[in-house]
């Protein structure tokens, strides 16, 4: 006799749907040396794998999906057909998204106090890449949830709660009633067994005697309204058990009291027909007044429109009737007001963040619903390609997620923008402890301050007893903060200071800057200006407090330089008509002169982006100096008819520059800089070291090769923020 898993799974696989698997899967299942035990972790775990499958077909589910289904529920088969994961990375990643399921449910078991499972939520369809894991997992879970009663009361009631907090909820979402309504039923039945036993014997009949009846009154009403020529899409719904003690906690009323306990929803061309529809619905039942609203005259809050009323229907029932058009059911559905919205009593957190969160969460619920919709038509596109999956491939390319989940150490769920920071999570804990944010653990390893956070991250956050921000944190070069809600916060504590303070700090970080960048001397006037600060104080409390950055005045202050570099019609500069130069793959443009020798400068070593100017030697072509050179200067005013207009032409191989570092002579300080100049894509050409003699300290004498003036300003803020380092500037 015939007890392998395979032979209950017999039936499933001898329908149609099975076709739809890989031909090396079917093999492996029709052959009675590779069937595998069944693991899913249930009392019944062949049942639970039948009914996974059937719940799939009836999703209408693609075979890459039935496959992944059907694998994890089999795992000894996976091995066996590693070359098939292989060649399908679409099973495979299916297969990835199921394991990584399995670190939320575990993240929602250790939750030592029940709360608000909203971020698990938003952290599962992160942590899930292909979106058609997601009804996999609802459908594994419904067939986990029939077996349940089986179950030590602990486990049950674990399995209950979690359906409840997660799979429900995503159920909702996306609109799949039929899988909502029993997860929820049975969440219920198993977390509150006594109010459920009560709540079934009070209703006067069963679920599918109340289905007859809306089929009947379905019926009845198409008959009517295309007596009077109203064209209408009816559908109908009885109200399962957890709905209806919903509705009795929220209206503290008795089930007699409730009007919707049987439903009927009407959708209609336009706004004249709603009230047609509404007219012939009244003519057709005995309305109950009390039990009348019209959204569509006075909308909701959420811009939700509908007209609602209850009639007493055939048999003295009472039925509830919502009638729509079918653009205010799409609104419903899958905008702003969508249903879940107020049937969950979910509400969007404060400030742009939150907002941004709920509007990407949603906009992958939407995709999800189409992705679902789609698979529904059972259609393929031209050549052959599933249109579902297609679908599912233009989510991953047009969705990537705006957002990432991060965990506490007691497994709280923390999203924050992507690209945000161990300081980010800080902050968003709570705003002393941002401020006295020392360092940080993630995954138990200690890292810096501006390490960037992945989804799924445990963050532990190290603070000092009192403290205060750093003025650095707000410098968008050293990347210390990527949430606006943190920098906020350090901006507002450094706003609660003194005004001389403000503008000491905000010169001590400017005039380290313009020092670093060769830019000591700078005339600070016109940059008040162009940043529209009143005076140059100003300009420093601009700087102070992060709302302009000191690489960008720095910046401003070259393109100011580039100008004034350019000779004046009445110039004794040399002028060679000008004529378009040929395509060319130089590092420079001399105006007006081609087949030049071009170098550059040794004595103050220009890089893209500054403004530069040429001078033409004798024998040795055009030497490009920086427009604010000092040996520029002079060799112009003794020769200015040699000093040429030159721009930087095409971009490549590197430009060499001169940098010094001064700092604490501590261990490993050589291998952070190295391996910092690594990380930002710059190359070390020569390096030398000389020690402070009785001071601790050493100075560093680097030639850097970087692409341009933009890089070189990160480069040295970054340097000058590594612990032991007190300068980073160029030389010369």
């Amino acid at each position: 006799m015939d007890t392998s898993p395979t032979s209950a799974l017999r039936p499933w696989l001898q329908s149609r749907s099975a076709e739809a698997l890989p031909a090396e899967l079917r093999s492996a299942l029709a052959d009675p040396a590779l069937a595998a035990a069944v693991a899913v972790g249930m009392p019944d775990p062949v049942k639970v794998l039948v009914d996974t499958l059937d719940i799939l077909t009836a999703l209408s589910a693609d075979g890459d999906v039935l496959a992944a289904a059907l694998l994890f529920g089999m795992p000894a088969l996976q091995p066996v057909l590693k070359p098939l994961l292989d060649r399908q990375p679409g099973i495979a990643g299916l297969l990835d998204g199921q394991n990584a399921a399995a670190q939320v449910w575990a993240l929602h078991a250790e939750r030592a106090v029940p709360g608000s499972s909203e971020g698990l939520r938003r952290l599962l369809l992160s942590i899930v890449h292909d979106m058609r894991v997601v009804p996999i997992l609802l459908a594994r879970q419904l067939a986990r949830m029939r077996v349940a009663a089986s179950l030590p009361v602990g486990e049950r009631r674990l399995l209950a709660q979690l359906t409840r907090d997660i799979h429900a909820p995503l159920a909702n979402r996306l609109g799949i009633w039929q899988l909502k309504w029993e997860l929820e039923d049975l969440a219920f039945r198993h977390l509150e067994p006594d109010t459920y036993r009560q709540l079934a014997q009070q209703l006067d009949e069963k679920r599918a005697g109340r289905e007859r009846y809306i089929e009947s009154v379905k019926s009845t009403l198409r008959a009517a309204l295309a007596e009077h020529g109203i064209e209408a899409e009816i559908s109908g719904r009885p109200k399962h058990i957890y709905s209806i003690w919903r509705k009795m906690q929220k209206k503290q009323v008795s089930m007699e009291e409730l009007y919707d306990l049987r439903a009927l929803r009407v959708a209609v061309a336009d706004v004249a027909a709603c009230y047609a529809a509404l007219g012939v619905v009244h003519a057709t039942w005995l309305p109950i007044p009390s039990e009348f609203d019209d959204y569509i005259a006075r909308p909701k809050p959420n811009d939700y429109r509908s007209l609602h009323t209850a009639v007493i229907g055939p048999e003295g029932r009472t039925l509830e009737v919502q009638i729509r058009t079918h653009e205010m059911h799409a609104q419903a559905e899958l905008g702003v007001a969508a249903h879940w919205r107020y049937k969950e009593g979910g509400r969007e957190g404060k400030g742009n963040e939150n907002r941004g969160a709920s509007k990407a969460f949603d906009r992958k619920i939407a995709w999800m619903r189409q992705l679902l919709e789609q698979s529904g038509e059972g259609g393929r596109g031209q050549g052959g390609r599933d249109e579902g999956e297609a679908l599912a491939g233009e989510l991953d390319a047009q969705l990537a997620e705006e957002r990432i989940y991060t965990l506490t150490p007691k497994g709280e769920v923390i999203d924050l923008p992507r690209g945000g920071t161990v300081l980010d999570f800080a902050y968003h804990v709570h705003t002393m402890v941002g401020h006295r944010t020392r360092g940080a653990k993630v995954n138990g390893r200690i890292v810096p301050l501006d390490h960037a956070l992945r989804s799924g991250d445990r963050v532990e956050i190290l603070t000092a007893k009192t403290g205060e921000p750093r003025r650095d944190w707000l410098l968008t070069s050293n990347a210390f903060l990527a949430s606006g809600r943190a920098r906020d916060k350090v901006r507002a504590w450094f706003h609660k200071l003194d005004r001389a303070r403000n503008v000491q700090a905000g010169r001590e970080v400017l005039e380290r800057e313009l020092k670093r960048l060769g830019l000591n001397n700078a005339d600070l006037a016109p940059m008040a200006r162009k940043f529209h600060a009143e005076n140059i104080d100003e300009l420093y409390i601009q700087v102070a407090l992060g709302d302009v950055g000191p690489s960008q005045i720095g910046r401003a202050l070259h393109e100011e330089l580039r100008a004034a570099s350019e000779p004046p019609p009445s110039s004794p500069v040399r002028r060679v008509p000008r004529r378009a130069p040929a395509p060319s793959k130089s590092k420079f443009t001399v105006q007006g002169v081609g087949n030049l020798l071009v170098q550059l400068a040794r004595c103050c070593q220009p890089v893209p982006g500054e403004a530069i100017a040429g001078y033409l030697t004798r024998g040795r072509g055009v030497t490009v100096h920086r427009a604010d050179c000092p040996a520029l200067l002079r060799l112009a005013g003794t020769s200015p008819q040699r000093v040429l207009p030159v721009e930087w032409g095409v971009a490549g191989g590197g430009y060499e520059v001169d940098v010094q570092l001064r700092g604490l002579d501590r261990k490993g300080l050589l291998k952070d800089i190295t391996t910092l100049i690594a990380q930002e894509d710059a190359n070390v050409t020569d390096i030398q070291s000389d020690n402070v003699r009785g001071s601790g300290q050493v100075l560093l004498r680097l030639r850097l090769k970087v692409a341009d003036y933009g890089q070189l300003s990160t480069l040295l803020g970054k340097l000058e923020a590594l612990p032991g380092v007190e300068e980073a500037r160029r030389s010369g």
